[in-house]
């Protein structure tokens, strides 16, 4: 199947979000079609050309967006000036609701990837009345379970990378929220120790890729390198700002994100997942147990795939997603 031809968009524009933030956004395909929002990952990705193609051009209005910091939108969280207590989960919620009626789309399917999809579920279940469908792979809730385990308990399954990780960072910091730690570094006013301490992350990053070639060639551009370790760093280190679900426990003896408890709530709304089996999140179950609690969803496993959109198993099954649903008509 694969994906659709490339396009370009018909409209964009830079939304003014408040808090001296303007969110880049774009449209493509038909202007009369299904409406779909797409959701970067990271957090802090930004969105590319290559989003555009999981949908028929001829079914979707498609929207694409930079959320706060990323990519387009300004200011940039690269630049060490940027405010970035006025980026957390309920802004980027609150930009995607501007977004919408600007746009003035009524309901729409909403598309995530990895962070995207945490984003994309915790948006759905704030707003249900504007969420048509969910389609979700590398999927992610922002569970403090889900932190630890990227950041330490991978330490285990890359011990000697896991050394270079630690060896950053100073010897009371090493037994606590790594990631937390890692962000205190970023904002250091001394840009020697910023640049150090983005490098290592993006590094920690590289090395868990769990299949050759080991590498992210967006990694080697310092702007990007900057922005998205800070902002990965302010997320991670501080819940994803969603707090914390209580109630099931983990492997790691963490609390679940509130995403995945409030999952129930999402009982009206039809969702797909798509996983590769060998994303690090299954070690927790994660995606299994959103399946479980979210009645309304369905579950594609594609094996020999990692924390990954574009592997041609998990292209496919996303596209096949996005068909079906663009026969529930346009909004």
């Amino acid at each position: 199947m694969g994906l659709y031809p490339e396009i370009e968009p018909y409209d964009h524009g830079m939304l003014d979000v408040g808090d001296g933030n303007h969110v880049y956004w774009e449209t493509c395909g038909n202007p009369r079609g299904k409406p779909a929002v797409m959701l970067h990952g990271g957090p802090g990705s930004g969105c590319a050309p290559g989003f555009r193609r999981y949908f028929d051009p001829a079914a979707y209005r498609i929207v694409l967006l930079d959320q706060r910091g990323a990519g387009r939108s300004t200011p940039p969280a690269s630049a060490y000036d940027t405010d970035m207590s006025v980026n957390t989960t309920a802004h980027l919620i609150a930009d995607l609701e501007l977004l919408r009626r600007h746009l003035g789309i009524e309901r729409w399917l909403v598309w995530g990837v990895s962070w995207g999809s945490a984003l994309g579920l915790r948006y759905a279940q704030t707003y249900p009345d504007v969420v048509s469908e969910l389609v979700l792979t590398a999927v992610a809730t922002g569970s403090p379970a889900e932190v630890a385990l990227l950041t330490r308990g991978l330490g285990q399954i890359f011990p000697e990378a896991f050394a270079r990780f630690l060896a950053e960072l100073p010897d009371n910091d090493r037994a606590g929220n790594l990631a937390a730690a890692y962000n205190r570094l970023i904002e250091s006013p001394d840009p020697q120790i910023r640049e150090r301490a983005t490098r290592a992350w993006t590094d920690w990053e590289t090395a868990t890729i769990p299949a050759p070639p080991r590498s992210v060639e967006r990694f080697e551009d310092p702007s990007f390198r900057r922005g998205f370790a800070r902002t990965v760093t302010h997320y991670w280190g501080n819940d994803h700002f969603l707090g914390r679900g209580g109630g099931e426990g983990s492997e790691t003896g963490a609390e679940v994100s509130v995403v995945l408890r409030d999952a129930p709530t999402l009982k009206d709304i039809p969702g797909t997942l798509v996983q590769g089996s060998l994303d690090f999140g299954n070690l927790l179950g994660i995606v299994r147990r959103l399946r479980q609690a979210w009645p309304g969803s369905e579950l594609t496993v594609v094996d020999e795939v990692g924390h990954s959109m574009g592997a041609p198993g998990v292209v496919d099954a996303l596209v096949t997603a996005t068909d079906k649903y663009a026969a529930h008509g346009g909004c």
